[in-house]
């Protein structure tokens, strides 16, 4: 007969393996972990709202979480930053890099001293991380973004992208899907005439906003797929006699865009929730960090509320679908 002890033991170790799929059962998370975020802007509210997302993952976890980063996106603004938790030998460094290549031989010195490095919202190149956590599928962003543009301004007219960095991952790898998009036969009534760059800074992204307008007077629709970027437009239209002429669309916040949607400036934006995009990160950054996974594709792990996640092609982690926010839907969401 088996003791009362050995059989709830046995019983621990039988639901173990039941709930992971696995014939053994899972390798517990380390606690106490110390894992740094490194975001392209510490005063970026989108980035803001990310970092906390993932300091509430890490909070849940027990481990130790802080947010270090450069004021500026610059491309090699976030290398001291770099440098400086190397030095400090945390376990694992989450960054959006300003960058695809800039901050690589650093991320690679780090990985190279046991850190383990995992990129989201905007990847490097592929060695310079161990994973990327990503908002959506860079095509069904950039493609959505086209689809919906196209649906606002009539599918027809001039179009302009009002982007962030010249040097963003993620903007460029975006803006390379809106462009095969547009080149559909549906969309050949639709002309992009430039993409300028607003460098994710509020007033230069409202200048290059007016600049746009008056290069461009027929101009009908612009997209902003960075949430300063969009901000910025919405505002110097909201006052100007394009209001109601020009339409602003792209990747937003529902708190920062709310007030352009109840005003009519804007009447409809895209986004996924930022904070749980960092929240996502911020559990795929323990589990690499504790060796319950890696960069294999088809590993997976448990994202605390937001349920099991599984690793993908190149390292990639896949947190969801857009979203499009309007008047009747606004008033639904607080990020």
């Amino acid at each position: 007969m088996w003791s009362k002890r050995y059989r709830g033991a046995l019983l621990t170790i039988c639901a173990a393996m039941m709930l992971t799929g696995t014939t053994a059962m899972a390798a517990p998370l380390k606690s106490g972990l110390t894992i740094a975020f490194v975001p392209k802007q510490v005063n970026n509210p989108y980035e803001v709202t990310a970092d906390n997302g993932g300091m509430a993952a890490l909070k849940e976890l027990g481990d130790h979480g802080k947010v270090v980063g450069p004021s500026n996106a610059g491309a090699s603004s976030q290398v001291s930053y770099i440098n400086t938790l190397i030095a400090q030998h945390v376990n694992a460094i989450v960054i959006a890099a300003n960058d695809a290549h800039a901050v690589v031989p650093y991320l690679k010195k780090a990985m190279a001293r046991g850190i383990k490095v995992v990129t989201f919202d905007s990847d490097t190149a592929p060695d310079g991380r161990q994973l990327f956590v990503n908002q959506a599928t860079a095509e069904s962003i950039g493609r959505g973004q086209i689809q919906l543009a196209a649906k606002l301004m009539g599918g027809s007219g001039e179009l302009a992208i009002l982007s962030a960095t010249p040097n963003a991952t993620n903007q460029n790898t975006w803006i390379g899907w809106m462009k095969k998009e547009l080149a559909k036969p549906e969309y050949a009534h639709i002309k992009l005439v430039k993409i300028a760059y607003g460098n994710d800074d509020d007033q230069q992204s409202f200048v290059e906003t007016q600049g746009l307008l008056e290069a461009y007077p027929h101009l009908k629709a612009i997209i902003a797929p960075t949430t300063v970027g969009i901000a910025a437009a919405a505002r110097y239209i909201s006052t100007s006699p394009y209001k109601g002429k020009v339409v602003v669309t792209g990747l937003g916040t529902p708190n920062q865009m709310r007030e352009f949607i109840k005003n009519g400036t804007v009447t409809a934006f895209q986004l996924w929730d930022p904070g749980q995009l960092g929240y996502l990160a911020a559990y795929a950054a323990a589990n690499l960090a504790s060796g319950t996974i890696s960069d294999k594709p088809g590993e997976s792990f448990m994202a605390g509320k937001l349920g099991k996640r599984t690793v993908g092609a190149d390292g990639e982690i896949i947190l969801g679908p857009l979203t499009t926010f309007d008047a009747s839907n606004i008033g639904n969401f607080n990020f």
